[in-house]
């Protein structure tokens, strides 16, 4: 599915596979780029995050509702200035972008959802 984070879209989301080719993009963690860019940061905490996440898709896969279309991905990670990437940057990703992402995932489990945050929040310490 072309955007299988937002179900409502189904209609369109076939009508446009009718007439478009499709690349699937999935999360770059382990391309040469993003490990270069890991690697050029040198922030423990932000290592700590990347596998948290890394780990995280793991469970979203192999999670019946969602699939690897609902993996988070790697630019998440990918600031345009990289000396901006520090605590308070990788801090509010998570507050801001993941757990709201997280939320909505598991709108209807919220175990499976304390337990994704709390990988997260443990990452960050």
């Amino acid at each position: 599915m072309m955007n299988t984070a937002d179900r409502s879209l189904a209609m369109i989301d076939y009508a446009l596979r009718r007439r478009f080719s499709f690349y699937e993009m999935t999360p770059g963690f382990d391309t040469e780029g993003f490990k270069k860019h890991q690697e050029s940061i040198g922030n423990d905490k932000f290592n700590k995050v990347v596998n948290a996440i890394v780990s995280l898709n793991h469970d979203i896969i192999n999670d019946d509702s969602l699939g690897s279309g609902f993996c988070i991905g790697h630019s998440y990670f990918c600031a345009s200035n990289p000396s901006t990437i520090n605590d308070l940057w990788l801090e509010n990703i998570v507050e801001y972008d993941i757990k709201p992402m997280l939320r909505e995932y598991w709108f209807d489990n919220d175990s499976k959802y304390q337990t994704a945050v709390e990988k997260l929040l443990d990452s960050l310490k």
